[in-house]
């Protein structure tokens, strides 16, 4: 049971040098518990190597649940409650870094990353799901009430269900049942690690935001399907990174600042050209997923999870008198840790994170922060 019906969503922190946990990353999440979230959510933790796409991502392995622990732990102890996000990048795999060629559904040459991945075979499927359950066992050692998966946004999981990525030809391609198939070998290993011990909540896309992706008719059968076989909540979100990346989190990339904080220095030359058209704006607007996520509202009996635009105290309440039975939030904890607890005590009605975009814009080689406070020295 959640103190209240707030959740720190699984933003990327950044935090996470050589794939461990960092005092920054625990810091962080101890400051936003104390800030009044219900649960705070480690982002991005790979279940394996291979699952990799950045040097400063978490890997859920053994050698880091010592320090895991310390982490939820430390949220526990100001009344917080914890949950890890766990994924596989699948095609946004680097070799340099996930140690191998990436996997995907199908070898399709992904021009975002870029990446030349191999098809997964039948036992790579099979693995990976076994993966997805291990990295379950070590987040319950490691004392988190719950575990994410991410099934959205691009990633593995994401890329089997989308019909752009995914163009098998044997049981985990074609129809939505076949392209489900490896969500629901991932999910059986998932339910039987957390054994009823683990919350087990699921991130999916209601919409992959290009023409070509999942729409939200197949969405909703998609959520049907996670309800059905037995996941506590759903968080719904949607967007590809590798596509339409905006979709996700609204507004515009502040493409200078990206170009800036790349490793790859012909990499930020090439966003500094090609950038508007590879990253396009999307207009934000407070609370933007709320029309899609309200069909799903009325097609599901499952708890559900509203992610999207939340910067004020009017944001949250329409969320849950939508019947939302809790909101997630980013980038206003970003630019204010204690933003749960300055609603409560009415001290704050608004966010005044101006949704620069600042903090996206420098995770990819760092830890996020918000430009805000740098310029007002807090």
């Amino acid at each position: 049971m959640l103190r209240n019906r707030s959740i720190r969503a699984a933003a990327f922190e950044g935090m996470s040098p050589n794939h461990s946990v960092s005092d920054d990353l625990i810091n962080y999440h101890s400051e936003v518990a104390k800030g009044g979230i219900g649960m705070t959510t480690v982002a991005y933790a790979a279940v394996t190597q291979n699952g990799l796409s950045f040097p400063h991502q978490l890997w859920l392995r053994e050698e880091i649940v010592p320090e895991l622990k310390k982490l939820t732990d430390a949220v526990h102890a100001v009344g917080a409650a914890a949950s890890i996000q766990i994924g596989h990048c699948g095609n946004m795999a680097k070799h340099h870094i996930a140690g191998s060629r990436p996997m995907a559904p199908s070898a399709r040459i992904n021009w975002y990353a870029p990446s030349f991945p191999k098809a997964m075979s039948k036992a790579d499927i099979l693995d990976m799901a076994d993966s997805f359950g291990n990295a379950v066992k070590l987040a319950q050692q490691s004392g988190f009430d719950a575990v994410e998966v991410h099934a959205g946004h691009g990633y593995l999981i994401s890329q089997f269900l989308s019909p752009y990525t995914n163009k098998r030809k044997d049981e985990f391609g074609g129809s939505l049942e076949n392209r489900m198939r490896f969500m629901k070998f991932v999910m059986q290993k998932v339910l039987e690690a957390a054994a009823g011990k683990t919350a087990v909540i699921v991130k999916m896309n209601m919409r992959d935001g290009f023409s070509g992706g999942m729409e939200i008719d197949e969405a909703v059968e998609v959520a049907k399907t996670l309800e059905q076989i037995g996941v506590h909540a759903l968080v719904l979100s949607g967007g590809f990174v590798s596509r339409a990346p905006m979709y996700v989190m609204r507004g515009a990339m502040p493409l200078a600042t990206l170009a800036k904080h790349m490793d790859n220095i012909f990499m930020g030359f090439f966003v500094r050209l090609f950038g508007k058209m590879l990253v396009p704006d999307v207009q934000f607007q407070e609370n933007y997923f709320m029309k899609d996520a309200k069909v799903f509202r009325n097609a599901l009996k499952i708890p559900l999870i509203y992610v999207g635009g939340i910067l004020s105290e009017q944001n949250i309440e329409e969320a849950l008198s939508e019947g939302f039975d809790a909101v997630a939030i980013a980038r206003a904890l970003i630019r204010d840790h204690d933003f749960i607890n300055r609603i409560l005590e009415e001290k704050l009605k608004h966010s005044s994170c101006d949704t620069c975009n600042h903090c996206i814009a420098v995770m990819y080689n760092g830890p996020f922060n918000c430009i805000q406070l740098k310029k007002n020295g807090e």
